[in-house]
């Protein structure tokens, strides 16, 4: 297995970073990876790419996006001013996955929250994602809170 590299996404990996976020059941209900991209998807990533509290991340193996995640650097008041990182979208390549490549990501990110100051890292995941649950908790993450969203 060659090694893979974690960069930050450039406007180029943006497709292949949509493939992946598709490329599962509850992905390929809510997203669409058919060329040209949808306006949407190159608004977000301007956006993202823009700020300097965001972070989208790529796992790239032998110059092919395999991975990709978000972290998101959040300040806040409560904790004595503590800021927390907040991991989302982490995908694998269906490929690819079981190869330790998705731990090294989140570890990765991990690691620039750290970096950045973060007292806490959290994420969130799909009650019907058991193995990503399992995943989760192998790198030390509780479920200690009970999330909740609102659709609008």
């Amino acid at each position: 297995m060659s090694a893979v590299m974690f960069r930050r996404a450039v406007a180029a990996d943006l497709a292949a970073i949509v493939g992946l976020l598709a490329d599962d059941a509850l992905g390929a209900a809510r997203e669409d990876a058919a060329l040209p991209l949808d306006g949407r998807y190159t608004a977000a990533f301007a956006a993202i790419d823009a700020d300097p509290n965001q972070m989208l991340v790529v796992g790239e193996e032998d110059g092919t996006v395999v991975a990709c995640l978000q972290a998101t650097f959040i300040p806040g008041v409560t904790r004595k001013g503590m800021w927390r990182g907040q991991i989302e979208g982490v995908r694998v390549s269906g490929g690819r996955r079981g190869a330790g490549i998705g731990r090294e990501m989140v570890l990765f990110a991990i690691a620039e929250c750290r970096r950045r100051g973060c007292g806490l890292v959290q994420l969130t995941t799909d009650r019907s994602r058991g193995d990503a649950r399992r995943f989760y908790e192998d790198l030390g993450f509780v479920a200690s809170h009970e999330g909740m969203k609102l659709a609008l």
